[in-house]
């Protein structure tokens, strides 16, 4: 990103790195884990890579901004990222300023926007292959939300119409993100043949997890971001208008649609576990990384078919500590257990239960 250097100068390149590892264990838990179990540089790669489109993120479910700023700030972001235009990312800072909460009742995510310069200068510094791997998905994610932003400015939150506009979300939310994950894995020499079935899948992968996620979080959503990501045309064949979504007395109609989107997320877990098999162990990337969400995304898949009528509720759909722990601790092991085997073994129980009993 030579375009425009927006580093200060005296500032610790060091410091400003174990500042990002330390601020990303508090904005998202799965991404934490993973970047935990990756080595360097990779694990700094993916935290970084993580925080630019997490500024996004934050950005476009932020449910006090008004659609046209919401996506005026978007498009000024892209730009400060792109390495061709001028726009440096402190404008973007400075147009985001009105709209951060006092620092005192500052999020996690909120503190990365505000921290937006720190993290796009240490970005800055990474290797000109690295920030060519991750520039582009990061970009693609950033206008995509700016686009459904603008789509679905009238509705006053996004309201997602179809299952093909469903999956088109899902694939700027986190299909980009599993093509950026393949840009850093196939730097270098790779097999043609690999590298071909590593993109084939890596957005299968991404679609996977963003659909438990909006499975498995209909109250949040709705009731926290005022965003409905279960198509109107699923909940229209229930009899359910999306505004009514989590009301208790369409409950049992609001469920069938939320076991229907995660059976839809269930299709994508042959491709996604395709991916993790074709993944290339280098740059420090680790099996673990990437397994250890893949396999939460089975355990929560479990959760959903058993309780579905959970996700429209406080209570969500969750799979316990206990079960994230175990799975953890079996994924870094590299014990006798194959991937497939713990898909199998996770799908039908919850794992800690498994390996208490084979213990």
């Amino acid at each position: 990103m030579t375009g425009h250097e927006s580093r200060p100068p005296g500032v610790d390149h060091e410091a400003d790195v174990e500042w990002c590892h330390e601020t990303v264990q508090g904005v998202s838990r799965t991404f934490a884990l993973t970047i935990d179990v990756l080595d360097d540089p990779m694990s700094t790669h993916i935290c970084l890579g993580y925080l630019l489109c997490r500024v996004a993120d934050t950005i476009e479910d932020a449910g006090h901004i008004p659609p046209e700023p919401q996506a005026e700030l978007l498009r000024l972001y892209d730009e400060a990222l792109d390495p061709t235009v001028d726009t440096d990312i402190e404008a973007f800072r400075a147009a985001a300023d009105q709209w951060l909460p006092p620092v005192d009742e500052r999020s996690a995510d909120w503190t990365v926007v505000a921290e937006a310069p720190r993290v796009v200068s240490t970005f800055e510094e990474l290797p000109d292959d690295v920030q060519a791997a991750i520039v582009p998905p990061v970009r693609e994610l950033v206008d995509g939300m700016a686009m459904f932003v603008d789509r679905h400015a009238s509705d006053g939150g996004l309201r997602i119409d179809s299952r093909d506009e469903l999956e088109e979300y899902c694939y700027y939310a986190a299909g980009t993100v599993g093509n950026l994950i393949t840009n850093l894995l196939t730097r270098g020499d790779i097999a043609a043949d690999r590298r071909q079935q590593l993109y084939d899948t890596a957005v299968e992968f991404g679609l996977l997890l963003q659909l438990v996620n909006i499975s498995k979080d209909v109250y949040d959503d709705y009731t926290e971001e005022n965003n409905v990501y279960l198509p109107a045309e699923w909940l229209d064949e229930a009899g359910i208008e999306q505004e009514n979504v989590v009301d208790p007395e369409n409950r049992e109609a609001a469920a069938e649609v939320v076991s229907r989107t995660a059976s839809h997320a269930q299709s994508f877990l042959g491709d996604a576990e395709g991916y993790l098999k074709a993944m290339p162990l280098r740059h420090g990337n680790t099996l673990a990384a990437w397994g250890v969400p893949f396999l939460l995304a089975v355990g929560t898949l479990r959760e959903l078919t058993a309780n579905p009528e959970d996700a429209l509720t406080e209570r969500g759909v969750k799979i316990s500590r206990q079960e994230v722990f175990a799975v953890m601790s079996a994924m870094r092991s590299g014990g006798s257990e194959s991937l497939s085997e713990l898909r199998k073994t996770i799908s039908k129980r919850p794992y800690h239960l498994v390996a208490k009993n084979a213990d």
